[in-house]
């Protein structure tokens, strides 16, 4: 088809050359001058212009070009542009430069590899036989945990970086086909999080006298509960059988939190204890509080307490058995509920209704955030935003910075107990029963309704949710009924659960 473009042309009856007012269409395949002066004068331009040096030759286009009209020079520009262009990744090879052209393809996304790959044979053998597909993959394994966390639980991490010694390399073709069956898991697991979709797995702690799990952290070999018993009891993550309990505390164990070296429990009678992760063994014990300890961190030799005392401790961690005491923070008018810290500052809760913010490096007062109308019980803060819960049954998001609240979240219809976040959902358990997912992003977002925050609402839990934790892929729940819940949102088959509810025949009990 012919290409046609529009421009302005010169009047020619006007000898001031003033801008014209009309539009001409002009054709790049146009109609050429055959006539023999033309020619016979052409050909002599063309003798002076090959005698002339690179320099000259250039200015003389120069000259040429300031003489032409503007819809001369978009002919001009039209017949320069395919000659300006090069297909660098198909030259670079024949040049002995593959490597530059995979690695220049390497840094491009998924989509724009899949459009590279129709460009022409020659792009998508630099894509096949640079491995880029598989590159890709690794990239993503890299820097994003949902992709690690996958290739460690579908059992793909194998077939990528370095083979093992005697393992045999997999070709291009299987990372390209990987990729999608990826693509569709990451959408699978997205879509599970926001319609409740979920496996359920149960341990029954059948805890003799008290019954109750007030807390729990896990990896992917155990789960560490803190229970009512006055017990830490370790539960393998494979087939949910207890397989170690640590006894010595008086009380119940209300917090506790753990690393490779250490567990660090607070109990209702007022210690901290610190247990040998590997062993079990108890290695030092803390009587500093003189009521209840009720939340507990540690990180980077540093850890911090806080007790129904009203108090707050600041400890410095050497050894696990060489703890000392920094300082005692004091301030909050009730029982001081829950602790998080990072480099910068520390930041409680309290029944008194405040959240106060403290340096972390001097352990001074930074600012009180106002505006719960009852106690708080949990919160977390990561980077800017703290997210606390309350028995005013809401949730509110805070920057911390400026003590701003920023949003509200209500649903709950009871104490919000328990509160986590990453960057896409916050995930609360509260006395009601009920797990809430809510979405993080949209809460952030000011113009988001009230009505759409919250995805979903689980309830398997028979009594109060005491404590969770949450990854891409599951929520691991604690509560007063005695048992811990582990809900994997990556495991879901839609034929286990055709009444909509959560699938029973996956219920595995211990």
């Amino acid at each position: 088809m012919m290409k046609m473009d529009t421009d302005k042309i010169m009047d020619e009856t006007n000898s001031n050359a003033q801008a014209f007012t009309t539009t001409m269409l002009y054709d790049p395949v146009r109609k050429k001058d055959s006539s023999p002066t033309y020619q016979t004068e052409r050909e002599l331009c063309f003798q002076y212009f090959t005698q002339w040096s690179e320099s000259g030759q250039v200015d003389f286009v120069e000259q040429l070009l300031s003489r032409m009209c503007h819809y001369q020079h978009g002919q001009i520009n039209a017949y320069l542009k395919p000659m300006l262009q090069r297909d660098f990744i198909t030259l670079l090879p024949i040049k002995g430069l593959d490597h530059i052209a995979e690695n220049i393809l390497s840094y491009v996304d998924a989509e724009s590899l899949k459009s590279a790959e129709l460009v022409c044979k020659e792009w998508l053998r630099v894509i096949s036989e640079g491995m880029l597909w598989k590159k890709l993959i690794e990239r993503k394994v890299r820097t994003d945990s949902l992709w690690r966390g996958l290739a460690e639980r579908r059992n793909w991490m194998q077939y990528l970086f370095k083979p093992r010694p005697g393992q045999t390399q997999r070709p291009h073709s299987f990372h390209r086909e990987l990729f999608p069956k990826i693509m569709n898991d990451i959408d699978s697991i997205e879509n599970n999080w926001r319609t409740g979709r979920h496996m359920l797995r149960r341990i029954n702690c059948r805890s003799e006298n008290s019954k109750g799990v007030y807390c729990l952290q896990y990896d992917d070999g155990k789960i560490v509960s803190g229970l009512r018993d006055n017990t830490i009891k370790i539960w393998d993550r494979t087939d949910l059988q207890c397989v170690k309990t640590l006894t010595g505390h008086t009380g119940s164990v209300l917090c506790l939190q753990y690393d490779d070296k250490v567990i660090i429990s607070g109990s209702s009678d007022s210690t901290v204890r610190v247990w040998d992760v590997n062993t079990g063994d108890m290695v030092n014990t803390l009587i500093h509080h003189c009521e209840a300890v009720l939340h507990l961190r540690f990180n980077n030799g540093m850890m911090v307490t806080c007790s129904k005392d009203r108090s707050i401790a600041v400890w410095d961690m050497t050894s696990p058995s060489e703890i000392t005491l920094r300082r005692v923070l004091v301030g909050h008018r009730a029982a001081v509920n829950v602790v998080d810290f990072d480099e910068k500052y520390i930041v409680s809760a309290s029944g008194d209704r405040t959240i106060k913010v403290w340096s972390t490096s001097s352990c001074e007062f930074v600012r009180t955030l106002n505006g719960h109308k009852r106690g708080i019980a949990c919160l977390q803060y990561r980077d800017r935003l703290v997210v606390s819960g309350s028995s005013d049954n809401s949730i509110r998001l805070w920057d911390i910075e400026c003590g701003a609240c920023l949003r509200v979240l209500e649903g709950h219809e009871e104490l919000v107990r328990c509160i986590r976040f990453d960057t896409k959902r916050i995930v609360s358990g509260a006395y009601d029963g009920k797990i809430k997912v809510w979405d993080l992003v949209a809460a952030l977002d000011p113009r988001a309704a009230s009505n759409t925050l919250c995805l979903n609402t689980l309830v398997e839990h028979t009594g109060r949710v005491f404590r969770l934790q949450f990854d891409e892929f599951q929520i691991v729940s604690s509560s007063h009924d005695d048992t811990i819940l582990i809900w994997d949102f990556l495991n879901f088959t839609p034929n286990e659960n055709k009444t909509g509810r959560t699938p029973s025949p996956a219920l595995m009990e211990h």
